[in-house]
């Protein structure tokens, strides 16, 4: 049946499925496929390799030369570098934790990922080699004062109930004057048909870092991994913690960059963490109930042993300056069908640092001829602020960013009452109130 609806579909080409090959001949035996449908598919496909000119030149895209140059060149690694820090998040640093200094007399390198340069790659890495990746020991290495000691200790592997090497752990950490700590998964963990019944820290790794915090010395949690995770203790107790997700080849340059102020974050976080596996699921743009969560009220949507909210929401991201968000102005209170209606708000970089800011827009429709989500992104952008200074970021509204499949599944948007927020994330922001109209 899967083949047939395929073909009538216009699916000309199966990659993993074998729908195709197992099947196809039977199917044409049986009438219920015809060669002439099967013609059809094929042509296309030739269609499509006569445009890239692979009958004139089968290995045009195969080119030693070019490869040579092009794989792990200095550009491709500076690039693969500044893509990974702009991926990162930072979720917390407590006290200005971060950035620690290069001059530093000594650090405690410490964790199951701390000196892996194969799993930082993650699933989907093609032919990415470990040993052309740097690890965040190497990175670390790398980036401080040639006088800085460097403690390194596995501790525990990142699955299974192993704690023979908290011992060496302990003792690295008591010798450093901080401790850098790389927790989180495999990449084996992530990539399709790789999903958790409890997505907390795998194995011994939260064992080990309870032990690592109970020397008193200053932690750095570095997260590596391929979904969100469900980490309130580390949250509450660790001062600083970044997301450095499966970075890739230069992950460990990367992270090294914002440990060490070289790069400031502006990571924001594209899903919601989650207090508890429980929870899932957790999403900014959830629709709302017939009994919102009120934590007076026994009689409504939330839970009795834990909160609602997630543990870090959709959007969320720290820098190491601050922003502040002031005067969101719109041009008019009133938007029409045809028409389009101008947003703005003031962001100053209030903190010391350069930093750059992904400044969001968020709408909510109040009511419609269908449920309705709380919020849903309609914009966002990113810029870059000196210390003190302010930049106006303008948005254009328009009622085709506010449709949606109503009741009979036509796309279009409804007149009515709207919210408009823009800010830092999906829960911190300004709000004003404007109408649609015909």
């Amino acid at each position: 049946e899967a083949t047939i609806l395929a073909m009538r579909g216009g699916i000309n080409m199966d990659m993993q499925g074998h729908i195709y090959s197992k099947v196809l001949l039977k199917l044409v035996k049986n009438g219920k496929i015809s060669e002439e449908q099967i013609d059809d598919a094929v042509r296309n496909i030739l269609r499509l390799k006569f445009k890239l000119g692979l009958f004139d030149d089968p290995y045009r895209y195969c080119n030693e030369e070019r490869e040579t140059n092009v794989l792990l060149s200095n550009e491709n690694r500076n690039a693969a570098r500044e893509v990974a820090r702009k991926s990162m998040v930072l979720l917390k640093n407590e006290k200005g934790a971060l950035p620690l200094k290069k001059s530093i007399k000594s650090i405690a390198v410490i964790g199951p990922l701390a000196n892996d340069p194969d799993n930082i790659l993650g699933t989907w890495r093609a032919l990415g080699k470990p040993e052309d990746a740097v690890s965040l020991l190497a990175g670390i290495q790398e980036a401080v004062s040639p006088a800085t000691r460097i403690f390194y200790e596995q501790g525990c592997e990142i699955e299974g109930h192993d704690k023979s090497g908290f011992g060496k752990a302990v003792a690295a950490a008591k010798k450093a004057e901080v401790v850098i700590v790389a927790m989180g998964e495999s990449a084996a963990m992530s990539g399709e048909a790789h999903c958790r019944s409890e997505i907390d820290m795998p194995g011994v790794q939260l064992d080990l870092l309870k032990v690592l915090y109970k020397t008193g010395k200053p932690l750095v949690l570095v997260l590596m991994n391929g979904r969100p995770l469900a980490i309130p203790w580390e949250v509450q107790h660790i001062p600083a913690i970044l997301e450095s997700w499966e970075a890739g080849t230069e992950a460990g340059h990367a992270i090294a960059d914002i440990l060490f102020g070289d790069y400031n974050p502006s990571g924001k976080l594209v899903a919601s963490f989650p207090q508890t596996t429980g929870q899932i699921p957790v999403y900014y743009n959830h629709k709302n109930t017939g009994r919102p969560a009120k934590e007076e009220l026994r009689f409504t949507s939330k839970y009795i042993d834990a909160p609602i909210e997630p543990l870090f929401p959709f959007g969320y991201g720290m820098s190491y300056t601050t922003f502040y968000y002031n005067d969101l102005e719109l041009l008019s209170d009133t938007l029409y069908m045809d028409d389009t209606l101008k947003v703005s708000v003031q962001v100053t970089n209030t903190g010391s640092y350069y930093g750059e800011e992904v400044v969001q827009l968020y709408i909510k429709d109040h009511v419609g001829s269908v449920t309705r989500p709380v919020k849903e992104l309609k914009g966002f952008q990113k810029i870059g602020l000196a210390a003190g200074e302010t930049k106006i970021v303008r948005f254009t509204l328009t009622s085709h960013q506010l449709a949606f499949y109503d009741y009979h599944m036509q796309y279009r948007a409804e007149p009515g009452d709207f919210t408009v927020m823009v800010g830092t994330s999906s829960v911190e922001y300004l709000d004003e109130d404007f109408k649609l109209v015909w």
